[in-house]
């Protein structure tokens, strides 16, 4: 009796510390897919924070070059709130939904040649809680803001090499999008502090990656006057009127200042109908397809001011990029999809793929000192723009870089594909590379997959793009 006791009592243990360690299972089929993956993907769930009370899923696709050598990039998505399945199956995963108009059935997934995961290994983190699959066990485990999300990246990570150890050898660089570039900085930091501290598994940090990242609600704010009159979006006369009446700042402004509000009302209804994520590309209906006029700096999100990446209305047209938003919407709420994925039973309710009803804390408002802080310790940076995007405009991404007052390595020049120009780039002595994607909106990788493919291949290898 004592002995069948012991038994039990060592396989709860053994549970305890599966789940305080992690809990990740291999994925070789995907409904929509036809056949086995043809690449290894893995997905699981860490605990975080000390009574592991914050569960953070994760998709993790081993490179499909050669894993023990190449690279391990960490992955956010912005929202804060949106799903890392929009990285991986919008931008730089190997896989794609079919653009096909929804039937009934379960939308089709097909490959992408042009995934990152060619030449890295990828984590891709539903983060912060309460975005995607990852979930709270309680109230106040559910409560995060931008240094909360940070901590527990960090430990993310850490955890997640204890699990995986045969990655801690591999160069690490941590990459995202649009609001990553608040919190991904300073969690750089963090991790090399916690290097330097002593903290457990040391990660091989050597650099980071954003794409039309806020950075600094000044500098990305206030650009977005002077791009949308360079983009010929709105007349001379009116870009002269609102510098000299704004004198330049279009964000916060002083409310007796009567001719600058009125310059601005005039800038926002001229500009109103516009795809702001993409201004070549159409204006599809979405849940909020009315611009909302809120200030850069009181926005609940990045997106909040457009509803560019909204959940959209199921009336969105077939013809829409954004109708395959629709799709992850029927195809990850399937259940044959969610026993696929390994999801806990009862862990969320209805997936969407951006949460905007975060209990989330604004609180890093500018990266700047960061990207200085790192720079001055010699980390590598890719940082690129999307030179078609109005949310986070390419001039304002130039604005705060030369604030940084690093001198340039190698000066403005086209970098190319196939023989054309995919955009410009300069380096600078910080180890930083600036780049632009010609013709790329918000999202660069989902608009030109090839030229950012490229450009990453290039750059994670240490070529000149």
């Amino acid at each position: 009796m004592a002995r069948v006791e012991a038994m039990h009592n060592l396989c709860l243990l053994s549970l305890m510390i599966l789940l305080l360690q992690g809990w990740s299972q291999r994925v070789e089929f995907l409904p929509g897919f036809q056949g086995p993956l043809p690449f290894e993907l893995e997905t699981g769930y860490i605990g975080v924070d000390k009574s592991e009370d914050v569960q953070l899923f994760y998709y993790f696709v081993k490179s499909q070059g050669n894993a023990k050598e190449d690279p391990l990039l960490l992955w956010l998505t912005g929202g804060p709130g949106c799903s890392a399945l929009s990285g991986l199956l919008y931008e730089i995963g190997p896989l794609h939904f079919k653009a096909v108009e929804y039937n009934g059935s379960l939308p089709t997934l097909i490959l992408n040649p042009y995934s990152w995961t060619q030449v890295a290994s990828i984590i891709f983190v539903d983060s912060p809680v309460g975005t995607g699959f990852s979930y709270a066990r309680n109230q106040l485990a559910s409560l995060s803001g931008d240094f909360r999300q940070i901590e527990q990246l960090d430990q993310f990570l850490r955890k997640w090499l204890i699990d995986h150890t045969e990655f801690l050898s591999n160069p690490v660089y941590v990459g995202g999008d649009s609001y990553s570039g608040m919190p991904l900085p300073p969690l750089v930091q963090r991790i090399l502090n916690g290097n330097e501290e002593g903290s457990k598994p040391s990660v091989n940090l050597k650099g980071y990656l954003l794409g039309n990242a806020a950075t600094d609600y000044t500098f990305d704010g206030n650009s977005q006057v002077p791009f949308a009159h360079g983009m010929g979006l709105i007349s001379d006369e009116l870009f002269e009127s609102l510098r000299r009446t704004c004198g330049g700042e279009y964000v916060i402004i002083d409310p007796s200042n009567a001719d600058c509000m009125k310059h601005m009302q005039e800038f926002n209804k001229v500009t109103s109908g516009l795809n702001t994520a993409q201004i070549l590309e159409p204006l599809c209906n979405f849940a909020f397809p009315k611009p909302i006029e809120i200030s850069f700096r009181r926005r609940r999100s990045l997106y909040a001011k457009s509803g560019d990446f909204a959940d959209p209305d199921p009336s969105i047209p077939i013809g829409c990029r954004t109708y395959a938003y629709l799709l992850s919407k029927y195809w990850v709420n399937d259940k044959s999809v969610r026993k696929a994925l390994h999801i806990r039973e009862g862990s969320i309710g209805e997936w969407t793929r951006c949460n905007y009803g975060l209990t989330y804390t604004y609180e890093v408002f500018s990266a700047i000192k960061y990207h200085l802080y790192l720079g001055k310790k010699g980390y590598r940076s890719l940082i690129y723009s999307g030179d078609h995007d109005m949310l986070v405009p390419f001039v304002g991404t130039q604005a705060w870089i030369r604030s940084l007052n690093f001198s340039i390595v190698d000066d403005w020049q086209p970098w190319h594909i196939e023989g054309q120009v995919a955009g410009y780039t300069r380096s600078y002595s910080n180890q930083m590379t600036y780049a632009t994607v010609k013709g790329g909106g918000h999202t660069a990788p989902e608009y030109k997959q090839a030229e950012c493919f490229a450009m990453f291949k290039r750059w994670i290898s240490r070529e000149p793009l």
